[in-house]
């Protein structure tokens, strides 16, 4: 029974630890990444708070050292997603009804467990399993995952307290329900903050959830789960399973209490869904949420008064950081004929500086993609470059998969701005950058915004504030997250609400309260203290 009003403040945002030489942190973390590399760990589904295991099991490897394996998980078939399914719906009505300090309290010791003694096991595995540097593993999976934990609680409690006026005699209230059926949770491998966050933020809000991630974030994914489970997490309420997208589409989208689904992935795969879900409205029970951040080609335009050494930098880190495998990553770059010699000096001289290797060596900037299907297809966007007269590779473009799937930093100068690797999403180390003359700055803006059929993010970098105001009108519709002289990356929770709109999603804005009204459904309730005993209106009565 609740007795009080609960407060959970804005928090701060996590701190970022530096993993320099001689630090606490970084001795920790190369400890923890002996101790992982050294023992092979079998991983099971959790259904319902318990361990299935399949036999059916997927080897996990580095994709920086694809001989090494660091164990294997239990891949499910539609039996498991059914059995998920029903446990979800099993734990819905305890767990929607449980008092929200509770519910609040589960997620923040999650927090608080992974920004102490998990810290650098949620930072190992997902430097191992999915390639990360040290720093760019801290942002995501400790910082932006705790961020994410702890901000959520604080906007869900905020969004509690909104409630409508009353009038005399009456008294009006809403309550914010968790919605009717399950909630389905697709992630990638690209953020362990994400993976975290999809299926989270609907259960707080009381939704139970069946959890699919990708296969190449397994490794994480099941620590996070080991990490919820520890912090007081009912079972049922989260179950985490490892099947094929089809196999879950069909399933759960097909399900009569399919409430909902919080997805990040390929344009493609959300449009099919979509296209699922409208087909099968009429088996529903309530119309489903769909929110989903998809795919981006991101966009850095500079204009004649930039510094070189600004655009320079924010391309290198932009486009190369996490081998460009962000959704927000510079993926094209426009750069005025005044600057274009001195910025592409500067980027040839920055990729010659970076070194690409394992992730156990801090001194890599760049390390592999994620696995060899993701390496073929961005190999073929770099020979055809090397092949076509249209285009030249300005540094970079080395491809080798013997030991890891390596990929240098690219950059390729095309010289049609309507090039294919201007226009298509790559998601790897690849660059595209076009030189335009530095007097149509109004026109190329908006040849950025008519490009591509994406929009989640872009930047402008100038010196001149009337260039700012002019690509900030014009690049309205073409960012769901817009730069001003800064890298299109690096959205940190509170601070920068993330996601796109176009076919980049429906940018329900990940890191904001706008995202956890999805995952609620709003029941106003007014009571009246002296209901009328009769139904005429004085209106009525004779003169």
């Amino acid at each position: 029974m609740a007795n009080g009003s609960f407060s959970y403040p804005l928090p701060i945002n996590e701190p970022v630890l530096t993993y320099a030489p001689g630090s606490k942190e970084r001795a920790t973390l190369k400890e923890v990444l002996k101790e992982l590399k050294g023992k092979q760990i079998d991983v099971p589904m959790t259904i319902d708070g318990q361990e299935v295991r399949t036999g059916k099991q997927v080897a996990m490897h580095p994709p920086h050292e694809i001989a090494h394996t660091l164990g294997h998980f239990h891949a499910g078939d539609a039996s498991h997603v059914k059995q998920a399914i029903d446990a979800a719906l099993k734990a819905r009505e305890g767990w929607a009804n449980m008092s929200w300090e509770n519910r609040a309290g589960i997620f923040l010791r999650a927090a608080d467990l992974i920004a102490t003694k998990y810290r650098p096991y949620m930072n190992g595995a997902t430097m191992l399993g999915q390639s990360k540097n040290a720093f760019q593993a801290e942002i995501d999976s400790a910082c932006e995952l705790i961020d994410f934990l702890r901000f959520n609680v604080h906007f869900v409690s905020e969004i509690y307290k909104q409630q409508p006026i009353s009038g005399p005699g009456m008294h009006n209230r809403s309550e914010y329900r968790a919605l009717e059926g399950f909630v389905l949770a697709v992630t990638p491998f690209n953020f362990t903050a994400i993976g975290g966050n999809l299926p989270t933020s609907a259960a707080m809000c009381g939704n139970v959830v069946v959890w699919k991630p990708a296969n190449t974030a397994v490794y994480s994914a099941h620590m996070f789960m080991k990490i919820l489970q520890e912090a007081g997490l009912p079972n049922g309420v989260i179950n985490l399973v490892f099947v094929s997208g089809p196999t879950i589409g069909e399933i759960c989208l097909g399900h009569r209490d399919f409430a909902g689904v919080h997805f990040t992935g390929s344009t493609g795969v959300f449009n099919s869904m979509w296209k699922t879900i409208g087909e099968n409205m009429a088996n529903y029970r309530t119309y489903p949420r769909i929110v989903g951040e998809t795919g981006g080609k991101d966009f850095v335009v500079a204009h004649k008064s930039a510094d070189p050494d600004v655009v320079a930098t924010a391309l290198l880190r932009g486009a190369f950081e996490y081998q460009g495998q962000k959704c927000s990553a510079a993926s094209r770059a426009y750069v005025p004929s005044n600057i274009a010699d001195q910025v592409k000096a500067k980027l040839v001289a920055g990729i010659n500086s970076m070194k690409v290797g394992t992730v156990e060596d801090f001194s890599n900037f760049v390390n592999a993609v994620i696995d060899e299907k993701s390496f073929d297809s961005i190999k073929a966007y770099i020979d055809g470059a090397k092949a076509d007269p249209n285009a030249n590779i300005l540094v970079g473009g080395g491809c080798d998969k013997i030991v890891g799937y390596f990929i240098e930093p690219t950059v390729i100068e095309a010289k049609d701005p309507k090039y294919v690797t201007m226009c298509e999403e790559i998601f790897g180390p690849v660059l595209s950058l076009y030189v335009y003359p530095a007097e149509e700055f109004a026109e190329t803006l908006d040849l950025v915004d008519q490009t591509s059929p994406y929009a989640l993010t872009g930047a402008v970098i100038s010196n001149d504030r009337a260039a700012v105001e002019l690509a900030t009108d014009k690049l309205r519709n073409a960012a769901g997250n817009f730069y001003i002289n800064d890298k299109p990356t690096g959205a940190v929770v509170g601070q920068q609400p993330f996601g796109g709109a176009r076919a980049s999603g429906t940018n329900d804005k990940a890191g904001s309260m706008l995202n956890l009204y999805r995952w609620m459904s709003a029941r106003t309730v007014k009571e009246t203290f002296v209901p009328p005993t009769d139904y005429r209106y004085p209106f009525l009565q004779e003169a």
